[in-house]
């Protein structure tokens, strides 16, 4: 029975980076094209799957975290102006939970190798020391995921090398991001309408 765990999360395990690996190409190969050069061409890329845009645009944000190649807002406003207000924070919210979810496990899973070779120098020493250490990170991690324009994605991946459990983490992330995410959608559908 424990073989079979065991080889249950081994396959879950690969299964979870061959997905991030995917991801991350069609990302990559979307940034290469200039697909995320700005939110119309955002707006026109996504818009582009047709039925399947909300998923694609779930995609992109939560690709957009594990893989730090545009900013979520610029995500969060062809989202607004695609989807609307409400429809625009949902795609948003999926994606983005899902990828600080995958960032905090992939640092979890895989340590320090990982964190360092997505943010490499002196910045990874200075806040992980930091992180390790502060009695207050997990109120500043709160705040970090509620206000806008805060390097959350960087976070989520510092939060993994930390004693933080997946529950707290998740807890932060799912009572904290709604705030920042729906600020953004309600911004940038308003704009959308002015247009």
């Amino acid at each position: 029975m424990e073989k079979s765990i065991d080889r249950w999360k081994s396959w879950t395990s690969a299964g979870v980076l061959l997905c991030c690996l995917v991801l991350s190409a069609a990302l990559w190969k979307g940034y290469l094209d200039g697909k995320f050069n700005s939110v119309e061409a955002l707006q026109g890329y996504i818009a582009g799957f047709g039925i399947l845009a909300p998923a694609t645009l779930i995609m992109v944000q939560a690709g957009q975290v594990v893989v730090p190649v545009l900013p979520g807002f610029v995500g969060c406003a062809a989202g607004a102006a695609l989807f609307g207000c409400m429809g625009g924070f949902w795609c948003n919210f999926i994606g983005i939970s899902l990828g600080s979810i995958l960032a905090f496990s992939l640092a979890k899973r895989y340590g320090k190798a990982i964190v360092i070779k997505m943010f490499p120098g002196k910045r990874f020493e200075r806040w992980s020391a930091w992180a390790a250490e502060s009695k207050s990170y997990t109120a500043i991690l709160f705040l970090g995921m509620a206000l806008p324009l805060f390097p959350d994605d960087f976070f989520c991946y510092f939060t993994g090398l930390t004693k933080m459990s997946a529950g707290k983490f998740m807890a932060i992330l799912l009572l904290g991001k709604p705030w920042c995410i729906l600020a953004y959608s309600y911004l940038f559908s308003a704009v959308a309408e002015l247009s």
